[in-house]
């Protein structure tokens, strides 16, 4: 079974491959265009915040994904999820 940890960094690389699928290669612009705050995005993406399920659920709408596509999408680097992981 996967850490709480992992789990978290898997989610992040979701959400950055549905952002640079939309075109956006900042985090940033991606926030700010989409009115969410920046900080919190990154601290997502980076697999460092805990993400409410009214939050997934917003990010999916805007990306137009389902949460049972969401959580299909391919995570091929395994390597950058446990370097990540062993960083602490």
């Amino acid at each position: 079974m996967k850490s709480e940890e992992e789990i978290l960094i898997e989610i992040g690389l979701r959400f950055k491959f549905l952002r640079k699928e939309k075109g956006f290669n900042s985090y940033e612009h991606f926030a700010i265009e989409h009115d969410l705050s920046r900080m919190h995005y990154w601290q997502i993406e980076k697999g460092k915040a805990n993400i409410t399920i009214r939050t997934l659920l917003n990010i999916l709408k805007i990306h137009d994904c389902s949460i049972e596509d969401f959580f299909n999408l391919p995570i091929n680097d395994e390597q950058q999820i446990k370097n990540k992981t062993s960083k602490k």
